[in-house]
């Protein structure tokens, strides 16, 4: 079955953003470009709708890739016990991006496992004769208005935008950059939406060409 589907999209930029390559242990480097999970979780901090789904299609980079060593102290509950009992906090180092910009493009289409929705969600679809269209209607005059549902983020909680919503005229996409290579690109850790089990998927040989991404196509997971 072919699910009716509508393109969504939106710039974004900020002074840093870290997507994590999971393979970079405790000094954690940025993927050049952002994740197939940021990008869906970017467009639902924007608007959240649990009857449908929210398939990234790609990342357009419209500000040079530049790598910057950060530091920060963390306080969370992954530190050694001692630390924890202690209340020491442990220096992270990071390789971060900074100064960076992406015009972003997604798909919405209806959720397509009714069963697995939560009953408010479920409801909604039934009063809903397009979730895919109505998602769209909101989403496009929510950008509009700049509103959210909650702050978008650059990777990190902590690295917020300094600009999201519509596409501005002076943005151009870095055609000139050099084609990168990435052997291997996380993708998403709960592939089969609602009630998921934690599961690590990644795309392999993911191409940004011309300064774009295109992201694998896949099953696609709430």
């Amino acid at each position: 079955m072919i699910l009716p589907s509508y393109i969504v999209q939106l710039e974004i930029a900020g002074d840093t953003a870290m997507w994590t390559r999971p393979d970079t242990g405790d000094s954690p480097v940025s993927y050049p470009a952002p994740t197939y999970s940021a990008v869906k979780a970017i467009f639902k901090s924007v608007l959240w709708g649990p009857a449908i789904e929210v398939i990234p299609v790609k990342a357009e980079i419209c500000a040079p890739v530049q790598f910057h060593t950060y530091y920060t102290n963390y306080g969370g509950p992954l530190r050694k016990t001692q630390n924890i009992e202690s209340g020491n906090s442990y220096q992270l180092c990071a390789t971060v991006l900074i100064d960076v910009c992406y015009r972003l493009y997604a798909r919405v289409v209806p959720y397509w496992e009714k069963d697995r929705l939560p009953q408010k969600a479920r409801e909604w679809d039934e009063a809903t004769t397009s979730p895919g269209h109505a998602y769209q209607a909101i989403f496009n005059r929510r950008v509009k208005r700049g509103q959210c549902y909650s702050v978008p983020s650059l990777g990190w909680r902590e690295f917020t935008p300094s600009y999201f919503g519509e596409f501005r005229e002076e943005t151009c996409v870095c055609c000139d950059m050099p084609t990168i290579i990435i052997p291997s690109m996380l993708r998403h850790v709960f592939p089969d939406g609602y009630g998921s089990e934690l599961s690590y998927r990644y795309d392999t040989d993911v191409k940004i060409e011309g300064g774009v991404l295109i992201y694998h196509k896949g099953k696609p997971a709430c």
